[in-house]
C-alpha cells in the first residue's frame, strides 16, 4: 500500500495539532488547520470534520478541492465552517499557504477588546508589530462564502495575523512550521499583555522604531519555525508516535 499523498505536509499538521491540543488550545472538536498543496492554493488539506486535535492522525487529514461544489454533499465532508472559509481563504490569499484557527484563550480574549491591538509590550509581541489586522465585523458562524471574502480583503500582503472580533485569531503563512510558530508566539504575546493590563499598573511600550527593528529581526531569524517544529515532532515520535500514522 501506497504512503498517502503529500505526507510531509500531513504529518506536519497532525504534529501541530497534537501540540496545540497538548497546551490546551484545543476548543472541544471545532477549529481548523489547514495547508495547501496544489501551486494555486485550491487544493488543501484540513482536519476531518469534528475531530479532536489529541485524535487527529496524518492519513486522516481531507485532502479538499476549493472548486468541487459538491465538497459538502460526500460522505466524508469537511466541518461547514472550515470549508467555507479554509476553501475561500485559499483559493484568495496567495500567501496563505497554511492556515490554522483557534478560539485560544488570550487571543480570543484580545479579540473581544473594544482596543484589540496587539501593543510592542514585549519581544513576543514586537513580533507582530504592524502584521495584524482585525476584522470587526462579526456575523455569526461561517456558513457562507462572505466570511472568506471580507477577511481575503484584510489579509493583504504583509498581514500574518487576523483577530477575529468575538471569535478567535487565523494565522496564515508560507509553511506549516512557519504558522505553528508564530501562533504559539501570538498567543504568548496576548497573554503577557493581558496579565499587564490585570495589574492595573503603567505598563512600559517599547518605541515604534525599537519595535520595528525587533520585527525585523524576528522576521531575519531564519530557520527558528522549523526547528521549534521539529523540536515538537521528535518529543511527539517519543510519546505520540501515531500521529504520523
Amino acid at each position: 500500500m501506497s504512503p498517502p499523498r503529500f505526507e510531509s505536509e500531513r504529518r506536519d499538521l497532525a504534529a501541530a495539532f497534537r501540540w496545540f491540543a497538548r497546551l490546551g488550545l484545543a476548543e472541544s472538536v471545532a477549529n481548523h488547520f489547514s495547508v495547501a498543496v496544489s501551486q494555486d492554493g485550491t487544493q488543501f488539506l484540513i482536519n476531518p470534520c469534528r475531530r479532536h486535535f489529541s485524535q487527529i492522525k496524518a492519513s486522516e487529514l481531507l485532502l479538499l478541492n476549493a472548486n468541487d461544489p459538491t465538497t459538502l454533499e460526500q460522505p466524508n465532508a469537511p466541518d461547514p465552517t472550515a470549508w467555507y472559509l479554509h476553501a475561500g481563504l485559499h483559493a484568495r490569499v496567495p500567501h496563505a499557504r497554511c492556515i490554522m484557527h483557534l478560539h485560544s484563550r488570550y487571543a480570543t480574549a484580545l479579540a473581544c477588546l473594544q482596543d484589540s491591538t496587539l501593543y510592542p509590550l514585549d519581544i513576543n509581541a514586537a513580533r507582530f508589530f504592524g502584521r495584524v489586522a482585525v476584522d470587526p465585523q462579526f456575523a455569526g458562524m461561517a456558513l457562507s462564502h462572505d466570511e472568506a471574502e471580507r477577511q481575503a480583503r484584510l489579509l493583504v500582503e504583509g498581514k500574518s495575523v487576523l483577530l477575529m472580533a468575538n471569535h478567535g485569531v487565523m494565522v496564515v503563512g508560507k509553511t506549516v512550521a512557519e504558522v505553528f510558530d508564530e501562533l504559539y508566539y501570538f498567543e504568548r504575546a496576548a497573554e503577557l499583555l493581558l496579565t499587564c493590563y490585570a495589574s492595573g499598573k503603567p505598563l512600559r511600550f517599547m518605541s515604534d522604531a525599537v519595535a520595528e527593528l525587533t520585527k525585523r529581526q524576528w522576521l531575519e531569524y531564519t530557520g527558528f519555525a522549523a526547528d521549534h517544529l521539529n523540536a515538537v515532532k521528535e518529543i511527539l515520535d517519543a510519546q505520540e508516535p501515531d500521529y504520523r500514522r
